[in-house]
């Protein structure tokens, strides 16, 4: 019977080649995250303002309380999967992404994942001297020569995945606004590049490194088609893991997947200059009529983002749709999150993948 390949990372096996995606604010944490680990994946841990989830203490000092609840999640991962693989979402626009990589490592995440942005400057000594792997999350194969490329001159060694997200996806977008609905930028077509881009580089080091697609994958058959037909070595999905029971999120943040028409999914632009996808609800709706939401910035948590001129906070809108206070925020989703009809269990959503890659792989024999 065909079965579908474990993903490998050097000498870390993952039993199905399944990532599920990183979702901030407080969207994939450990309960997320076990449960995906268990069933066979890779259960990944959103590190973005991840204080946030202890609100009173995150006032007072939010880097020392994003960094104890980065520990405390992982910690959390770890026991309710102890034999599973847990990952860790870093966005490199992050202020404290060196710092919260250092974190992730001591405190034994098995990935780190890099993404909004190029993670250049990591803390590379510890990183070797460590088990946990580091994967790079890019949307071209000039993002990823240039990261090799820097890696290869300063480290004198390369990343140990790369994640090639398209278009598709949610939240914020490695793309410009012309190029997300443009068929010369889809997923199928930028894959293959940066297959070809890291080769010279797999040689030189003698390292197969795995390349994972990224972006509107929705079922099995999808799986089946980027692993077979584009070559990559396994897939990253994130909106679907969010309609699941053990989902991190409150039931009206899942509620407003299951809800949403083809007609709601819209590209708005963040306060942080970049394209990003969402559900359209009023908050947003409000901001398109010039509204601004007030608000106090805490602290610089995102290099690119000005206060003085953003028109609300987009980690406090985050923050509150994850509670579900919709009043005061929006959720962002990817473009296929029309298609969730249904909240199931990770179990049950793993199974149907699985089965879809199997039945896609018997009827192309």
């Amino acid at each position: 019977m065909t079965s579908i390949p474990p993903l490998k990372i050097q000498e870390l096996e993952v039993k199905l080649p399944i990532i599920q995606g990183g979702m901030g604010v407080g969207i994939s944490l450990s309960g997320l995250a076990s449960a995906v680990a268990n069933a066979g994946g890779v259960g990944v841990i959103s590190a973005a303002e991840i204080g946030m989830i202890y609100e009173n203490d995150f006032m007072k000092n939010p880097q020392e309380t994003n960094r104890r609840a980065l520990i405390d999640e992982i910690e959390r991962a770890r026991q309710k999967a102890p034999e599973g693989v847990i990952g860790v979402n870093i966005m490199v626009a992050m202020t404290e992404f060196y710092e919260l990589c250092e974190v992730a490592i001591e405190a034994k995440a098995d990935i780190i994942f890099a993404g909004a942005g190029l993670p250049l400057g990591v803390p590379f000594e510890k990183l070797r001297g460590s088990h946990t792997k580091f994967s790079v999350i890019v949307s071209s194969a000039r993002a990823t020569t240039l990261i090799f490329r820097y890696w290869d001159r300063h480290y004198k060694d390369i990343p140990d995945m790369v994640v090639v997200e398209g278009p598709k996806a949610g939240g914020h977008l490695g793309f410009k606004l012309e190029e997300i609905d443009d068929p010369n930028f889809t997923l199928e077509k930028i894959t293959p590049p940066v297959i070809e881009a890291i080769k010279p580089f797999e040689k030189k080091y003698s390292k197969k490194v795995p390349v994972v697609a990224a972006g509107g994958i929705y079922t099995g058959e999808d799986i089946y088609y980027f692993m077979n037909e584009i070559g990559t070595d396994g897939v990253q999905m994130a909106t679907r893991f969010v309609a699941t029971h053990e989902c991190d999120a409150d039931i009206k943040f899942k509620e407003a997947y299951i809800k949403a028409k083809k007609e709601d999914v819209v590209i708005i632009k963040s306060p942080v200059g970049l394209p990003g996808r969402a559900i359209k609800n009023k908050f947003l709706e409000d901001v398109w009529l010039g509204k601004r939401q007030p608000f106090k910035c805490i602290w610089q948590c995102l290099k690119g983002c000005d206060y003085r001129k953003a028109p609300y906070c987009i980690t406090q809108a985050l923050v509150n749709a994850k509670k579900g206070r919709f009043a005061g925020g929006f959720a962002f989703a990817g473009a296929n999150v029309y298609r969730v009809d249904k909240i199931v269990s990770v179990q049950e959503l793993m199974d149907e993948l699985v089965g879809g890659y199997i039945k896609a792989s018997e009827t192309h024999r």
